[in-house]
C-alpha cells in the first residue's frame, strides 16, 4: 500500500503508540488527523506536530462519532481508518462479587470492541469512495490466550481479531477496495502497560513494524512476543498458558 500522499485518522492518539504513530506517518508523507479525549493531551500533541488535525472524540461514543464523521467529512476525507483507541482495565479478583467490576467490563467492549465496529460502518463508505483505502484494527497477543486476570480486556481483543477476519474476507467478497490489516501488539512500553514487568517493545519499534507491513499489504501483523505467543498457544496450548497464567496470582507478566 502506498502512504504517502494518503490522509489518515488515528483515534487514541495522543500518547503511546497513537503519539509515536502521529510522528511517523507524518514522515511517510501522510496527512493525520488525530483524536482523543483529553483536550489537553490533544492540544500537546498540536504543539508538538503542527501539521496536524486535532478533534476531541470519544471512541466509545456513539455521539461523538458521528460529529467526528462530520467534521472528517468537510476536511476532505481520509484514506485510512487506523482504530488505535483503547483501554486496559486493572486486574480483577473475579472471585469477588462488584458492579464495579461490571461497569469497567462494559466500558472496556465499548470502547476495544463495539466502538472499532461503530467506526468502521461510519467510514466505511468514505473509504470505499477512495482509489485505495485501509481499515487498521488493534488486536492484541492476549486475542490468542487470554490473561487470567483481565479477562474483558482479553476477550475484546479477542472478538476485534475474529471481526477483523470476518470483515476482510466479506469485503473481499464484493470486491472493495478498502484493505484490512490487524495489528496484534505484544506488550508495548507506554503508560497503559506499566505494570508489566515482562520485557515490553517500544512504541517506536511498533509502528515501524506496522508501517512496513502497510506497505508490504501483510494483513495481519505479528510483532516481538506475539509471534511466540501465537506459535506456542499453537502447538503447546497448556505450555503457553502455564507461562502466561501461573498458578500465582501475581506471575512473570504483571506486578504484584
Amino acid at each position: 500500500m502506498e502512504l504517502k500522499g494518503k490522509t489518515i485518522l488515528i483515534t487514541g492518539g495522543t500518547a503511546g503508540i497513537g503519539l509515536e504513530a502521529v510522528k511517523q506517518f507524518l514522515e511517510a508523507g501522510c496527512k493525520v488527523i488525530v483524536t482523543g479525549r483529553n483536550q489537553a493531551k490533544l492540544d500537546e500533541a498540536k504543539r508538538k506536530y503542527p501539521g496536524i488535525v486535532a478533534i476531541n472524540s470519544d471512541a466509545g461514543n456513539f455521539s461523538d462519532a458521528k460529529s467526528l464523521l462530520a467534521q472528517v467529512a468537510d476536511l476532505g476525507g481520509i484514506d485510512i481508518l487506523y482504530n488505535n483507541a483503547g483501554i486496559f482495565g486493572k486486574p480483577d479478583n473475579l472471585g469477588v462479587s462488584s458492579d464495579i467490576h461490571y461497569e469497567k467490563a462494559k466500558e472496556e467492549i465499548d470502547i476495544n470492541y463495539l466502538g472499532v465496529i461503530h467506526m468502521n460502518n461510519l467510514f466505511m463508505d468514505m473509504l470505499k469512495s477512495r482509489n485505495e483505502a485501509a481499515i487498521i484494527n488493534v488486536s492484541s497477543f492476549l486475542s490468542h490466550l487470554p490473561l487470567t486476570l483481565s479477562p474483558t480486556y482479553s476477550a475484546s481483543k479477542a472478538a476485534v481479531r475474529f471481526y477483523t477476519v470476518a470483515l476482510r474476507d466479506h469485503l473481499k467478497m464484493i470486491n472493495s477496495n478498502v484493505k484490512v490489516f490487524e495489528l496484534q501488539p505484544p506488550v508495548v512500553a507506554t503508560e497503559m502497560t506499566k505494570d508489566f514487568q515482562s520485557d515490553k517493545m517500544s512504541p517506536e519499534d511498533l509502528v515501524k513494524g506496522l508501517i512496513s507491513s502497510l506497505r508490504n499489504d501483510t494483513y495481519t501483523i505479528r510483532l516481538g512476543l506475539t509471534k511466540a505467543i501465537y506459535y506456542l498457544n499453537r502447538f503447546f496450548p497448556g505450555f503457553a498458558n502455564k507461562l502466561l497464567n501461573p498458578a500465582k496470582a501475581n506471575g512473570p507478566l504483571l506486578k504484584s
